[in-house]
């Protein structure tokens, strides 16, 4: 169960994003969402800008999971920089997920590989610190 866990949150976006792309530009294109704000301006949210939402909820997902001890972070992290080598390679290779919702995703997924081995290594550094004052 606990490697269940440590399957990256934006590869599950990013896949998503694949199998909906495939399936035809009026997903990800069109319009999904329209309001009126209280200054009379009208917001309208298009099916990319939900997964780009999306994105954004996972990479608080993984940030908060490169924070963990064990042996658990250090699969997450392989399968961070998995998910961002073929986020990368879709996105300069296949033809629909050449878009520029795509590449925020793309760089959501580098921004967690060098977050997570960030956060990893300033937390391996304070435990050493904590084990040396003692």
């Amino acid at each position: 169960m606990k490697y269940i866990i440590s399957i990256p949150a934006l590869a599950i976006v990013i896949a998503a994003y694949l199998l909906m792309a495939a399936g035809g530009d009026m997903m990800i294109d069109g319009d999904a969402y329209s309001m009126t704000l209280a200054s009379g301006a009208e917001m309208t949210l298009r099916g990319g800008d939900f997964f780009v939402i999306a994105g954004l909820v996972a990479l608080f997902l993984e940030m908060i999971k490169a924070a963990r001890p064990g042996r658990a972070a250090f699969l997450d992290h392989i399968l961070s920089v998995v998910t961002f080598a073929v986020a990368l390679v879709c996105f300069l290779l296949v033809g629909y997920a050449g878009t520029a919702t795509f590449f925020i995703l793309t760089l959501m997924t580098l921004i967690d590989v060098i977050a997570g081995f960030s956060i990893s290594l300033f937390a391996a550094r304070r435990d050493l610190a904590i084990e040396t004052e003692r």
